[in-house]
């Protein structure tokens, strides 16, 4: 089996291919504070809540943007799995193209989620990932990575108004139903929700159109949505295509294939 890690900011999503195929995955918060230890027994228990023997993983990727969880997952797939990780990252094959200025800079989440759509739908692509940031990735018909937008998440935004403000309140992240609102929890839900859908369908639309125009085919550009939030988004636009919410983690086990046996230091 291989255990595949996506490190986010706010979340680590962790699933189990066996030959080739998702067999479980779960979500847990990304805690710096945590050590390997703690995360190691955290996943033996996940392990045998669902009848997994850890003895059966014989390889461990990971795909991380918090740099100071990679050492802790490292030492945990050596002391567990007694496996050194493959770390998404310079010298991996992914089969991408990148035309960044410095590839360097780009994220590994999105890369590995270039690498999953790319293979699935197929170019031209428009990439949007909803996490602690809403990313949104240019792929061309020839598996180039064009480059891409970077805005804040929802989530970002709705713990902004809570901390810089004095009287707003936290709320949770659901549509009111309508715009204009007679009290300040809808007024903020209407405001973060909605104002988000209206970023993502002009960004999306705007994006597809520079694709679509760099396109020697003029091809028109697929886009694919994923991360914790996509459902509630695509529910209030029309840009978007597919919704994939395993995107990352199938991104991961296609990276894993192209690079077996290579071991990051």
């Amino acid at each position: 089996m291989l255990l595949a890690f996506d490190v986010g900011n706010t979340n680590i999503v962790l699933g189990v291919f066996k030959e080739g195929k998702l067999i479980e995955s779960w979500r847990l918060e990304t805690d710096n504070n945590k050590s390997a230890d703690e995360y190691g027994m955290v996943i033996n228990q996940l392990f045998t809540y669902v009848g997994l023997d850890t003895k059966e993983v014989k390889d461990v990727i990971i795909s991380t943007v918090v740099p100071s969880v990679l050492y802790t997952l490292q030492h945990l797939s050596m002391k567990y799995f007694n496996k050194r990780a493959i770390v998404i990252g310079p010298g991996i094959k992914t089969g991408l193209i990148i035309k960044y200025d410095n590839p360097k800079q780009v994220g590994a989440d999105r890369i590995v989620n270039a690498v999953a759509a790319y293979a699935k739908y197929g170019g031209p692509l428009v990439i949007i990932d909803f996490g602690t940031a809403t990313t949104f990735c240019a792929i061309s018909e020839n598996a180039e990575y064009l480059g891409g937008t970077i805005a804040p998440g929802v989530k970002i935004a709705s713990d902004a108004l809570f901390e810089k403000t004095a009287k707003l309140p936290k709320v949770e992240l659901e549509e009111p139903g309508h715009v204009i609102c007679k009290n300040t929890i809808e007024s903020m839900q209407s405001g973060l929700v909605y104002g988000h859908m209206g970023m993502v369908e002009y960004i999306a639309k705007k994006m597809k159109k520079e694709v679509e125009a760099a396109s020697k085919t003029g091809k028109a550009a697929t886009v694919v949505a994923t991360g914790g939030l996509a459902t509630l988004i695509e529910q209030g636009i029309d840009c978007i295509d597919h919704v994939d919410k395993m995107l990352t983690l199938e991104g991961l086990e296609l990276i894993y294939e192209k690079n077996k046996g290579h071991k990051s230091k």
